[in-house]
């Protein structure tokens, strides 16, 4: 190769298809046959979801000719990842649907990565900005993996199903979107640093999904599909960023460490995206930016923004804090040291964490 010759390449994939608004989960059957999908149609839901969704595809896609199985789960953990493979291995799949909340999502976009097959994503909640992006969150014995895993090919987000979840599902994937807000700021700090590999287009994707929640707070409420209507693009975007990145970056820094330290604490104790949004508000105390501003956002969502919000004491914040750096090897305004007690309880205590 000649000196100076340039041959970096990579590939980015994309939902080809994302179809939101009110009442288009009848048309599914449609989607799939745009994208040239036939056969054996596998189901991923869980029990509330599949009477409140699933049941309305399965009917869609059998009156479009399509046979259809359901693989009936709970968490994301990887006994039940295991349980979707086996199911669709023995029912001859063609490919798979996610037809649920984050966790339903998850084991069906991991489940195609590992069989080889397609997936569209069907959300019935936005708890988390997981809807369109090429990454899962699967537990096992140690805690959260955050994998590589299928890109949707498509995405079909219904606004009347959707509206009808708890509405703390939508508000905790407002505050994971606009956590973007210091995941952006760290990637830029680890980019001057470390010379860290760095995608300008994603980084402006995920700040304009931040921003669009933010500017548009006002308007996000409960018991309103125009809420959902406005969170729901946001929450796609920001999915999609981590495409653009190739990675998590744009999208998870120093506020999901801090979320994933509280899940190895105090596990199952908040939402996910609600811990990111109060790890948001500090670590933008850090990097000097407008915490209050986030945490004015926050909480005209109704999203929590201290430690009695999230339903954990002022200490495990503390521990949190303390030990976040240490959650993986991703250069923060955390550094690899971390913090002191001190600094901490300090930071926590300005932000009125605690």
């Amino acid at each position: 190769m000649d000196e100076g010759d340039f041959r970096k390449a990579r590939s980015i994939l994309f939902p080809r298809n994302v179809l939101l608004g009110h009442g288009v989960l009848e048309q599914i059957p449609e989607v799939c046959k745009d994208f040239g999908l036939s056969g054996n149609a596998l189901i991923v839901t869980g029990t509330k979801t599949k009477d409140v969704a699933a049941d309305i595809v399965e009917t869609s896609l059998r009156d479009g000719g399509f046979e259809v199985q359901f693989a009936q789960v709970g968490e994301a953990t990887q006994d039940n990842l295991y349980k979707v493979e086996a199911i669709a291995r023995e029912a001859g799949t063609n490919f798979l649907l996610g037809v649920g909340g984050g966790s339903k999502i998850d084991l069906a976009k991991m489940a195609a990565k590992d069989l080889g097959l397609e997936f569209i994503s069907v959300p019935t909640s936005a708890s988390h900005d997981g809807i369109a992006s090429g990454r899962a969150s699967i537990k096992n014995e140690e805690g959260p993996l955050s994998l590589d895993a299928r890109v949707p090919l498509g995405v079909v987000a219904d606004t009347a199903i959707i509206v009808q979840a708890p509405y703390r599902l939508l508000a905790a994937g407002c505050a994971d979107v606009i956590s973007n807000s210091t995941a952006v700021m760290d990637w830029e700090y680890a980019k001057r640093l470390r010379g860290e590999e760095f995608s300008r287009s994603a980084f402006s994707l995920a700040l304009y999904t931040a921003e669009t929640i933010i500017d548009n707070a006002d308007l996000i409420k409960p018991n309103l599909e125009e809420s959902v209507w406005i969170a729901i693009r946001p929450i796609i975007i920001s999915g999609v960023s981590m495409s653009v990145a190739g990675s998590s970056r744009p999208t998870s820094g120093s506020e999901h460490m801090f979320s994933h330290a509280l899940d190895m604490i105090v596990p199952g104790r908040a939402l996910h995206g609600e811990q990111c949004g109060v790890g948001a508000i500090m670590m933008m105390y850090l990097h000097g930016g407008d915490w209050v501003r986030l945490r004015e956002a926050l909480a005209k969502i109704g999203a929590p923004t201290s430690a009695r919000e999230l339903g954990i004491t002022p200490e495990q914040v503390i521990e949190a804090l303390i030990n976040a750096h240490k959650v993986r090897d991703r250069f923060t305004i955390l550094g690899h040291v971390g913090l002191t007690y001190e600094a901490a309880e300090r930071l926590a205590t300005i932000t009125k964490v605690i």
